[in-house]
């Protein structure tokens, strides 16, 4: 059974979250310690003070201009929103979206990608566009144990026959650029393309691979993004539960945990998060995972892959777009993916659909007429 579904946070949840962003006990900080030990406390402060005058309303009337609705597969609540496009015969699309992200950060896409003539597009790139929230994030809860990146695949190859879409494609982001391969490995005789963006796995170098000047520079950043940027995704895979009650009781930590990521994973041209994404959109997702309460259920994603990876065989045709930040060396993806389009860009960074929304649609276009 389908469900039509709407967001709407009740006013005592807002009144909530404005009582304690106002009585917030903010933590000491060494002087002149920058980004280096994480978040700085002036920084958040600012942020902070803005979310507490941030219109939430009005970005909860945004999202619900979208068609919602609820399913149960496998005993899991999946929320979605399924946008369909005016072109009759589009190719239905499935958005796949990660951590720390939303559905809210497809918002900028979702127009163009379902109705590309009305943004001075061909109607032949045109998709039906259905964007879930990954279990345990955003409105897909309560969550069920055992939810890894297969067992997702598995759930959105269910969701697309369940909406009767016999013929679509992938694309995914960050957790998508992992579970939309997937998909194409799980249902192969429906899915007629991938594409991905902002993967953060560290590339598995061999000695045989012939890398350009580029693709060292890559490699170099994704040693230092190793070395000093996954303590978040060691928490999050050994401890998701204690880490939540400091995320949980607190709206400031919640705030400063996705803000870092905001910070290390954006265009690097950019200085502050805000100068790569518009502050209301990121307190947009920011306020999903504080009115959801998720913090504890979207970490478990990284327990729950700990316990038991899924491993990647080359499938279905596959579009890639690198974007700065993206560890993406195609010689080493050419070993789990059946690489038939790449793409390079210098805007842009890891939360793609929300930096450079013109950048990602058009090469997504451009991918799916390979295949369509």
């Amino acid at each position: 059974m389908i469900s039509e579904f709407r967001i709407a946070v009740p006013q005592d949840a807002l009144d909530d979250l404005r009582s304690r962003l106002a009585r917030i006990r903010w933590p000491r900080q060494l002087p002149g310690d920058g980004w280096t030990r994480g978040a700085p406390v002036e920084y958040v402060r600012r942020v902070a003070e803005r979310w507490a005058a941030y219109d939430w309303r009005l970005w909860e009337a945004r999202l619900n201009e979208f068609p919602q609705f609820t399913t149960e597969i496998d005993g899991q609540t999946i929320h979605f929103l399924h946008v369909r496009s005016p072109v009759a015969d589009a190719l239905p699309l499935i958005l796949t979206h990660g951590w720390p992200g939303s559905v809210a950060e497809f918002l900028e896409v979702l127009g163009p990608l379902t109705d590309p003539a009305a943004y001075g597009g061909d109607p032949r790139d045109a998709f039906h566009v259905v964007a879930p929230s990954v279990p345990g994030h955003g409105f897909s809860l309560p969550l069920q144990d055992g939810w890894n990146h297969g067992r997702i695949a598995g759930a959105w190859a269910e969701l697309m026959h369940r909406l009767g879409y016999e013929r679509y494609g992938a694309q995914g982001g960050d957790t998508g650029s992992v579970v939309s391969p997937l998909v194409g490995q799980v249902d192969p005789e429906h899915v007629v393309g991938v594409h991905i963006n902002g993967g953060l796995a560290f590339p598995q170098v061999e000695a045989s691979d012939v890398l350009t000047d580029v693709e060292r520079e890559r490699l170099v950043a994704a040693e230092r993004l190793r070395a000093v940027g996954t303590g978040y995704a060691e928490l999050q895979g050994t401890r998701p539960q204690t880490l939540s009650f400091g995320l949980s009781d607190s709206p400031v930590g919640q705030l400063a945990w996705i803000l870092e990521k905001f910070w290390e994973w954006t265009d690097p041209a950019r200085e502050l998060p805000e100068d790569a994404v518009d502050l209301d959109h990121l307190l947009t997702d920011v306020s999903i995972y504080w009115f959801t309460n998720s913090s504890a259920t979207s970490a478990n994603l990284y327990y729950e892959n700990r316990q038991a990876a899924d491993e990647i065989r080359p499938s279905v045709p596959t579009g890639v777009a690198v974007f700065p930040t993206d560890p993406a060396i195609r010689s080493v993806l050419e070993r789990r993916h059946h690489i038939v389009h790449w793409s390079e860009f210098t805007r842009g960074g890891h939360f793609a659909a929300l930096e450079a929304p013109d950048l990602l649609v058009d090469d997504i276009r451009a991918f799916f007429r390979l295949v369509r």
